[in-house]
């Protein structure tokens, strides 16, 4: 061999070595998703019933973002942005019917496992990770149950529906005879826990979906009787509160459905009952799942991110579910802990957007930025949580309908022009709009400088997704 090619053959050995090394060095990623979890957990402190030693627990380890806000109230388009980081009003995904692969701007972008994948990792998933109408296979090398089967099946009560309601439909609730082991997300968590303890032959990316507490609130019984009824703290509620909201605002709530059926019928305790024992059915999976990711090998190097989809009312502002811009259905879940970065237990209390999970995920594990993402990294907040942030949260609920959420206030514009604002640290229940008085003009426009410049057409729909 000349000096020459030996000179090659070394410099292509020491090469791939290099590339062996870096791949060696990039961290695992275990993201776990949440449905339909609002700030009832104890470490943010949305409801002193509420008990979640595993949220809490991994709290401990994590910067905890106390002010986080979805892309958009609902699952579909709030888990699309979240996963390709491109927001509602540039994709024209703004609702749960819409498939989101047929967005011209999402047709052929890649995800953020794709992206994973295109780095050198291999990404596997289980349960709900994008909306369960609207899996993108293509996505995941692996995924359980399967690539176009998202969630595995759930029992349910014997007789449905089970929570006295008239023709309640999916907002229903319950107590199973069956234990944790028949529920779906007891499924995923036991798939998850087989793939943390293999060798991957790469840096893994592993989603892990929950799907409680997403309705309807079917989980064994034993949790139900953790929180008996009379012990059950209902929300603040203010009974004039829609009298000073825009029209659109009160189509938004609904007061005389969902609210309405459950008073009438005096189910409220209930339904909050159902709510708490969904969620402690959650954590304890996730204790199950924090469990076997400490003891595995990936454990070792590895970043972790939890984040729900978005919040939800239980009567506040005489509303349930999603499906508005105030603050119980905008506020959502977010804690990350990034070895070396951030700090363990740290709360930052600056407003921030599921929007920045892919970029701050690829700043922390050292991939390239993709350059179509409309969020930003929070590497800043993971090493300093009191950091300066000038930045408030985005969330868009259909076309040309907003909120922009800063430290102190939110500011909700809608599709005709009519506005609300709040002062949360005077008014943290938002029962006073305060658009109308000329004294906070200049709080108003300087909110409004945030709201997105395009408001793209919306797709096209397909049933109710």
């Amino acid at each position: 061999m000349t000096t020459c090619n030996r000179r090659n053959f070394l410099s292509l050995i020491g090469g791939g070595l290099a590339a062996a090394q870096t791949a060696a060095a990039k961290p695992n990623v275990l993201m776990i998703c949440v449905d339909d979890l609002n700030d009832w957990i104890g470490c943010l402190g949305g409801n002193p019933d509420s008990v979640t030693p595993n949220f809490d627990r991994l709290a401990k380890q994590c910067v905890l973002f106390t002010s986080a806000h979805c892309a958009a109230p609902l699952c579909n388009p709030s888990r699309a942005a979240l996963l390709t980081g491109i927001r509602p009003s540039t994709s024209g995904v703004y609702q749960n019917n819409q498939p989101w692969r047929t967005s011209a701007v999402l047709a052929r972008t890649r995800t953020l496992p794709q992206h994973f994948q295109d780095n050198g990792y291999k990404a596997i998933g289980g349960g709900k990770t994008f909306h369960d109408a609207y899996p993108d296979p293509d996505s995941w090398e692996e995924y359980f149950p399967s690539k176009t089967q998202q969630k595995p099946a759930d029992p349910h009560p014997a007789k449905t529906p089970a929570n006295g309601l008239p023709n309640p439909g999916n907002f229903d609730w319950g107590p199973i005879a069956e234990g944790d082991e028949a529920m779906g997300d007891h499924k995923v968590v036991n798939w998850a826990i087989g793939q943390m303890s293999k060798s991957h032959g790469k840096p893994l990316f592993l989603a892990a979906g929950l799907y409680r507490p997403h309705l309807p609130w079917y989980v064994p019984k034993k949790y139900f009787d953790m929180y008996p009824l009379e012990k059950i703290t209902l929300p603040k509620v203010n009974g004039d509160d829609l009298d000073d909201v825009p029209p659109i605002g009160k189509r938004m709530a609904k007061p005389q459905t969902d609210h309405k059926l459950v008073t009438d019928h005096g189910k409220w305790k209930e339904g909050v009952q159902a709510y708490l024992a969904s969620i402690r059915f959650t954590d304890t999976e996730l204790g199950r799942l924090l469990d076997a990711f400490e003891k595995s090998p990936m454990a070792k190097n590895a970043v972790v991110v939890l984040w729900s989809d978005h919040g939800w009312h239980l009567g506040e502002k005489l509303h349930w579910r999603k499906f508005t811009l105030w603050e119980e259905a905008t506020h959502n879940v977010l804690m990350m802990k990034v070895p070396g970065v951030g700090i363990a237990g740290g709360r930052c209390d600056r407003p921030v957007s599921l929007m920045d999970v892919f970029p701050t995920l690829t700043d922390v594990c050292g991939l390239p930025a993709k350059k179509e993402c409309e969020g930003v990294s929070l590497r800043p907040l993971l090493v300093n949580p009191k950091a300066k942030w000038d930045r408030p949260a985005l969330t868009t609920y259909g076309k040309d309908n907003h909120a922009v959420r800063s430290e102190r206030w939110r500011y909700i514009r809608y599709s005709d022009g009519t506005e609300e604002l709040y002062d949360r640290e005077k008014d943290p229940m938002e029962w006073k709009n305060l658009a109308g008085d000329p004294k906070f003009s200049e709080v108003k426009a300087e909110h409004g400088k945030w709201l997105p410049k395009v408001n793209a057409t919306e797709i096209p729909g397909r049933g109710n997704g």
